[in-house]
């Protein structure tokens, strides 16, 4: 880095060698592992530089790197106000919708996408005010691979944790339930807990219904649980068909 390496590598970014760029970002990512590295290489414009790469180039292996950088680079908290206000969040909701939900590279920006929100409040409602941010993390919970839908998971749970009043009802709407009980089954260890602890925050809090009845009704999803839980791991092949009577004794909870 004292060497002055960072604008040889910008001067690398804008080659006509296709190339030459992919190892330009390669290294780029390289230099970020190192912890000392990554302040300099934010507070260059290298930021920036790598948003635009997973914005705009249509090479999947540029918007890998680029992505992997940026994950890099979140590790710094000094770093995540500098990273918030380059776009990324905007561009990666984008990429995510544009994108087939169970690739690689939906995975890695769904964890890019955590990452960042995890480290910032202010980063968290950004996300969560995007239009069709809710309905895109949705979806990767339906379509995406094991780790995608773990991240996606974990952004709706930390939006909903965030506001529940506000984000309830939005959430319920785009159909998250199937979804979640399914990943309830077979999700990671992770998403597994994360979709249970939402599952339970998603439940009815309307006002004209009496304390006892909200109590019965945690029990009643806590026991659904329980029953994923047992029945899935006595009986695999079944696990659909478990789904779908779950699904059926929650729309008793959330539409009756």
């Amino acid at each position: 880095m004292k060497s002055g390496v960072l604008p040889v590598l910008f001067n690398l970014f804008h080659c006509q060698c296709q190339t030459v760029i992919q190892l330009a970002i390669a290294a780029m990512l390289t230099l970020s592992s190192c912890k000392e590295n990554k302040v300099a290489i934010a507070s260059s414009g290298a930021v920036q530089l790598l948003v635009e790469f997973v914005n705009c180039n249509n090479n999947i292996e540029f918007k890998l790197d680029a992505i992997a950088t940026l994950h890099s680079l979140t590790t710094c908290k000094e770093i995540i106000p500098l990273i918030i206000s380059s776009g990324v969040t905007l561009c990666l909701f984008e990429l995510i919708h544009n994108s087939f939900k169970s690739s690689t590279l939906v995975e890695k920006a769904t964890g890019l996408l955590e990452s960042i929100v995890s480290s910032s409040r202010s980063a968290l409602c950004k996300a969560a005010s995007i239009g069709g941010a809710i309905k895109i993390l949705v979806e990767t919970i339906e379509d995406g691979s094991l780790l995608g839908k773990e991240h996606a998971v974990v952004i709706l749970l930390l939006i909903c944790r965030s506001c529940r009043e506000k984000y309830r009802g939005l959430i319920l709407r785009e159909g998250v339930m199937p979804g979640l009980l399914q990943l309830s089954v077979d999700g990671t260890w992770r998403s597994k807990n994360m979709a249970k602890e939402l599952l339970l925050l998603l439940r009815d809090s309307s006002d004209c219904r009496s304390t006892h009845n909200k109590q019965m009704n945690h029990e009643l999803i806590g026991r659904i649980m329980e029953e994923i839980d047992a029945e899935g791991e006595k009986f695999a092949d079944s696990k659909l068909r478990l789904v779908e009577e779950m699904i059926a004794k929650l729309n008793i909870i959330y539409f009756n």
